[in-house]
C-alpha cells in the first residue's frame, strides 16, 4: 500500500525536466490510438502535419461519380449487367476489402462498399461475396469485423470471407511472374465471375504505395507469393520504400501477381489526416491506382530543412502491435541524424501487442546479430524462409540509421517492462524505471514526456503529427 501512494504522489507531481530552465515549453496534443496525449515540448521543436485536405462533399455523390465515369473502364453499373446477363441468374460478385489496419471508408455515409453492392443489387446480382484481403495477418473476431464493415454485411443476404494465405484448399495456381514467383490465389475470388477490389491509397514503407494491386498481392495470395515479394533480397533494396513508384521491385512485383489473378473494376481512395474521404477513382486498376497515387505525392510529403538530433512520432492507425509499428520507424528515421534519437510512442490494441510467433523468432535474430548480420543470415542459402521475417529486417533500417551511439526509445504500455525484454524488442524500453498508472494512456503520456525531457536543451527536436502517414523529406537532399 505504501508503494502504491508513493507512486500515486509521484504521478501527481509534475515531470522533472531536463532542459535548461530558460527554455519555455508549449503544449501539443498528438495521437494515440483512438485518444490522444498531452506533452510539452520546448518551443524551439519543429513539428510538421500533413496539410488540412479538404474532405469531399458527404453524401456518396463522389464515390457514385467514381462508378459512373470510371478509367479506362465502362461505367460499373454497365459493367455488372453485362456480367450478369452473359453468366445469368448465377452470376457471382466478389468485392475484395481491407483488414482493419487500414482506415478505408467502409461504414458510415461515405462508405466506398455500400454503393458497389447497391450497383450489383439493381442489376440482379444477388450472389455477392466479400472477402477480407487479411494478407499474412491473423484471422479477425466478428467484433473486430463490425468495427470498420457496414452492417449491410449482415443482413444474411452477403457472404463474408476472410483470406487465410495458409489454407491450401482455397489457393489455386495461375502462373509465374517474370522473377519466377509462383502466383497462388483465393479461389474464392478466383471463381467470381466480377472480380472488384477496393482500398485505400495511402505511403507504403515497402511497395510506395498501397491500394491498387496490393489488395490482391499480398491481400489475397498465399503464404509461399511472400517468400519472393517480401523476400530478403527484396527488401534489401532501397529501391522499396515510401512513394518510390519507379522501378520499386516490390510494387512490381505485385502488379505481376494482380495481372495473372486478373481484375474486372478497382476501386481505391484517399483520406485526409482526420480519415475524411479526400478522393476516389474507379476503372481499370493499374490507372485507378496511378491517379490515386498522383493525388498522395503532394499531401503525403512533409519537407524539412535538414535532418535533426531527436525524432518524436507515433505508430498512428496501423500500429496495432509492435508489427505493424515497424512503418513508423522506418518513416520517422529518415528524418534524424546519423547517431541521433527517434522517439516512437504507440498504442497495441491487437490482443498479441508484438505480433505473430514467427515475428518474434526473427525480432530474436535481430537482437542477436544486429541489422547487417540479420541481412546476411536471411539471404544465406542455409535460411529457410520464415513468413513475417520482413519486418525485422525493417527494424533493422531503423537501426541502421541510429548507428551504434544512436537510441530508439520506444514507448508503449502494453508491451513495456519483462515483455519488452522477453522479447527482445529493438531499442530502449521508453517505460523502464517509471512507475505507470492503470491508464495506457496515461502511461504513454508519461513515457513520452520522459524521454522528451531527457534530450539536452541544444539538441534539434522534430514531431511527426502524423506518424507513418506523412513522409519527411529533406530539401535540399543532400549530396550523395
Amino acid at each position: 500500500m505504501r508503494i502504491a501512494a508513493i507512486c500515486a504522489s509521484l504521478f501527481a507531481c509534475p515531470t522533472v525536466h531536463f532542459w535548461k530552465a530558460e527554455v519555455s515549453l508549449r503544449t501539443l496534443e498528438l495521437e494515440y490510438g483512438s485518444q490522444s496525449i498531452e506533452i510539452r515540448i520546448p518551443d524551439s521543436a519543429v513539428v510538421r502535419s500533413l496539410p488540412d485536405t479538404s474532405p469531399l462533399p458527404p453524401g456518396g455523390g463522389a464515390i457514385n461519380a467514381a462508378l459512373a465515369r470510371p478509367l479506362n473502364s465502362p461505367p460499373f453499373a454497365e459493367l455488372a449487367r453485362q456480367r450478369r446477363q452473359s453468366i445469368g441468374p448465377n452470376c457471382r460478385a466478389l468485392i475484395v476489402v481491407s483488414d482493419n489496419t487500414r482506415p478505408v471508408p467502409y461504414r458510415g455515409s461515405d462508405s466506398i462498399l455500400i454503393p458497389i453492392i447497391d450497383q450489383l443489387v439493381a442489376v440482379d446480382i444477388r450472389q455477392i461475396d466479400v472477402l477480407v484481403a487479411a494478407g499474412t495477418h491473423r484471422a479477425l473476431s466478428e467484433a473486430e469485423l463490425k468495427s470498420f464493415l457496414p452492417d449491410r454485411l449482415w443482413a444474411g443476404d452477403i457472404r463474408l470471407l476472410q483470406h487465410d494465405c495458409t489454407d491450401s484448399t482455397h489457393l489455386r495456381r495461375v502462373g509465374v511472374t517474370p522473377r519466377g514467383t509462383e502466383a497462388w490465389i483465393n479461389t474464392h475470388y478466383l471463381d467470381a465471375d466480377l472480380k472488384i477490389i477496393t482500398g485505400l491509397v495511402e505511403p507504403h514503407f515497402m511497395a510506395g504505395a498501397s491500394g491498387g494491386s496490393k489488395s490482391i498481392c499480398p491481400g489475397i495470395a498465399g503464404e509461399k507469393v511472400t517468400y519472393e515479394f517480401h523476400g530478403a533480397a527484396m527488401m534489401a533494396d532501397p529501391l522499396c520504400q515510401s512513394l518510390n513508384l519507379t522501378d520499386n521491385p516490390c510494387l512490381t512485383e505485385s502488379r505481376a501477381v494482380a495481372a495473372l489473378a486478373g481484375c474486372d473494376f478497382t476501386l481505391n481512395c484517399t483520406v485526409n489526416r482526420r480519415r475524411e474521404l479526400t478522393g476516389v477513382w474507379g476503372g481499370a486498376m493499374c490507372q485507378v491506382h496511378a491517379a490515386a497515387c498522383a493525388a498522395i505525392l503532394a499531401d503525403s510529403t512533409l519537407v524539412i530543412p535538414h535532418a535533426f538530433d531527436a525524432v518524436l512520432s507515433h505508430a498512428g492507425f496501423v500500429g496495432v502491435n509492435h508489427y505493424q509499428a515497424g512503418k513508423a520507424g522506418v518513416e520517422a528515421v529518415r528524418a534524424v541524424k546519423p547517431g541521433g534519437t527517434l522517439i516512437l510512442f504507440a498504442c497495441h490494441s491487437d490482443p498479441d501487442p508484438i505480433g505473430s510467433a514467427r515475428y518474434k523468432k526473427v525480432l530474436a535474430l535481430l537482437k542477436q546479430l544486429g541489422p547487417d548480420g540479420l541481412d546476411a543470415h536471411l539471404l544465406s542459402p542455409d535460411w529457410t524462409f520464415i513468413p513475417e521475417q520482413w519486418q525485422p529486417q525493417m527494424w533493422g533500417r531503423v537501426l541502421r540509421k541510429l548507428g551504434p551511439t544512436g537510441r530508439l526509445i520506444y514507448c508503449a504500455p502494453q508491451v513495456t517492462g519483462a515483455l519488452f525484454e522477453t522479447h527482445a524488442l529493438p531499442g530502449m524500453d521508453g517505460g523502464a524505471g517509471l512507475c505507470l498508472p492503470p491508464d495506457p494512456r496515461q502511461s504513454a503520456e508519461q513515457m513520452v514526456q520522459r524521454a522528451i525531457d531527457r534530450l539536452s536543451a541544444n539538441k534539434t527536436l522534430l514531431i511527426l503529427e502524423d506518424g507513418p502517414y506523412g513522409i519527411p523529406l529533406i530539401n535540399p537532399p543532400p549530396e550523395k
